[in-house]
């Protein structure tokens, strides 16, 4: 069998907002191939104020200014060949200017092995360093981009949410999704998360088969332990968004725990030996945050005819999704490739291409998937490494939280500001399915409760919380959300800041796991006879997922006989 036969497991994780020359520039001094930090002739950006500054060696775990991305603002970033980074970010802060030693920041790179999980994986695996952004635009478009294959016309971040925002449109991503095309061939897949799941943004993975294939990071680590078999063939990892143990590594946030969650994730497959026999590990970043990089992005195929109308410093004109965005990290980790770099231009859609190649599924409707690049060329190796990487390590040094974590947890990004509307829009996308009429509606409405909320609890936050959460409450109960005992392992966080969302998101994914129980039930006793044995096998297998059962055989016959005994249960309690 060839390489990506071997390959059966795929597992994704994708952090924030930093460029290549950042975070891996410096690997040219491992590869000599790659391109990177050119230590002979250091790049530098013109800043107005003062003479240029020059690429240079950074220690900062922790960037007080997180600087813009945004279309208009990328554009001044890649004036003169990549001149305009630094005089982008001081225009950008123009009130408050900031100082020397934050200018340099944007220019700065990291040495090697000061990033240990980035650089440990880059050192014995394959770097990509022509992986571009999908557009030259923030995150959430991004992942749009990297789950779909477009962004259906969205080129920015819902802002803070609430002034001038649509938050309705936002919430209304329609688009399939990669994980609706594994649903058609019955490729197990599941999300694993933190907090709350950037991903829920999509339309259709809030829907109950959806959301029921979402657990928390925990189990991560748990099913990594299990029988490869039980391992999820697709599975993508988010990050944590909020609080003190923020690992995205969207600046403020400490870099180190990004690091870490990149070990932690890396360990746990590697540790299974089997598993990770046939294991591809794909890490990425969804954009470059403002950061320097010196290449120039080259042009891109739209994906649809969705165009954005864009505020330039020319005037408003229209991006038609044609062009890439800047350079970003991005790894790949397996027994079945190189140690080395990958120099073919790929963005987030190669990922999808991948994917969609490997396993047979349906084109996505994306133009820019159809024509993306694989990185399936980089699964390059006739067989199968023995000698790679045992585990990564972290010191105590980089391990010690920062003086300066407080403020990182004070501080609250235009990122964190949409995942908080979209935690406040949960109890209401739970209609969205009653009838298709309120698809539109709902989200509008939840919109306008979400102001309406906000106006109020700056007035009487305790009484209108408690309202809220008891509204919340019996809306779920009107689902029946007890009628099924399912495995919902919650986060270990109690920082009272973000208490409410993290909230929402438990009582929206115990209600959604258990309305998605109706479904795998219908599938596994097939009683209109429809079904195929790899549609029955395939809700079997969700269904012992969402029950924390762990069956290496015959999974249908055990979960008919659970489904029985649940029914059993259910006559004996109704007929007391």
């Amino acid at each position: 069998m060839s390489a990506i036969d071997e390959i059966k497991h795929v597992v994704v994780l994708i952090l924030e907002n930093h460029s290549f020359d950042q975070m891996l520039g410096c690997m040219s001094a491992v590869h000599h191939d790659l391109d990177g930090i050119d230590l002979k002739n250091l790049r530098s950006n013109d800043d107005k104020d003062g003479p240029p500054i020059f690429q240079k060696e950074t220690s900062e775990r922790k960037m007080t200014l997180d600087p813009h991305h945004e279309v208009q603002h990328v554009a001044t970033q890649l004036e003169n060949n990549n001149d305009g980074f630094v005089r982008d970010f001081v225009e950008a802060f123009s009130d408050t200017p900031p100082s020397p030693s934050e200018r340099q920041n944007v220019m700065g790179y990291y040495a090697v092995d000061v990033l240990p999980g980035l650089h440990q994986l880059a050192r014995h695996f394959t770097v990509c360093d022509r992986w571009f952004s999908s557009l030259p635009g923030p995150t959430w478009p991004n992942r749009f981009f990297a789950l779909s294959g477009t962004a259906r016309g969205r080129v920015d971040m819902p802002g803070d949410g609430v002034s001038g925002a649509d938050l309705p449109g936002y919430f209304q991503q329609t688009q399939d999704t990669i994980f609706d095309r594994l649903n058609e061939k019955q490729i197990s897949w599941k999300v694993y998360f933190h907090d709350l799941p950037q991903s829920w943004v999509l339309k259709q993975q809030r829907a109950p088969h959806n959301a029921a294939q979402y657990y928390y990071v925990r189990r991560f680590y748990e099913d990594a332990r299990g029988h490869p078999e039980e391992f999820p063939q697709f599975s993508l990892i988010e990050p944590d968004y909020f609080g003190y143990q923020q690992n995205d590594d969207h600046p403020p946030h400490d870099i180190m725990r990004a690091q870490k969650l990149i070990a932690d994730v890396y360990n746990a497959l590697r540790g299974n030996e089997e598993l990770w026999k046939t294991t591809l590990l794909v890490v990425f970043y969804d954009e470059h945050g403002g950061f320097y990089d010196h290449v120039v992005p080259p042009a891109a195929v739209p994906p649809d005819d969705h165009v954005a109308m864009v505020p330039f410093k020319d005037g408003i004109r229209e991006f038609k999704f044609d062009q890439l965005g800047i350079r970003v990290p991005a790894i790949l980790a397996s027994p079945w490739v190189k140690a080395g770099v990958e120099h073919t231009v790929f963005d987030h859609t190669s990922l999808l291409r991948f994917v969609t190649d490997k396993w047979n599924l349906r084109e996505l409707d994306s133009k820019r998937v159809q024509a993306a690049n694989s990185i399936a060329v980089a699964l390059n190796q006739d067989r199968r490494r023995d000698d790679t990487l045992p585990r990564i390590k972290l010191n105590l040094e980089q391990l010690k939280p920062v003086e300066s974590d407080n403020d990182a947890v004070e501080q609250v990004t235009d990122h964190q500001k949409g995942l908080m509307k979209l935690a406040e829009f949960l109890p209401s996308a739970l209609w969205e399915d009653v009838k298709e009429t309120g698809f539109e509606l709902a989200p509008k409405i939840g919109s306008a409760l979400a102001r309406f909320a906000q106006y109020l609890k700056e007035r009487r936050a305790a009484f209108w919380d408690g309202l809220r959460s008891t509204c919340e409450y019996r809306l779920a109960a009107l689902y029946e959300t007890d009628g099924h005992e399912v495995v919902l392992s919650s986060p270990d966080k109690v920082d009272q800041k973000y208490t409410s969302h993290r909230n929402r998101v438990v009582r929206f994914l115990s209600t959604q796991k258990s309305r998605a129980m109706d479904g795998l039930s219908d599938r596994v006793n097939n009683r209109s006879k429809v079904r195929s044995p790899q549609e029955r096998e395939h809700a079997a297998s969700a269904l012992a997922a969402m029950l924390g059962r762990r069956v290496h055989s015959d999974q249908l016959g055990h979960a008919q006989r659970w489904l029985a005994d649940i029914e059993s249960r259910d006559k004996t309690r109704k007929g007391q």
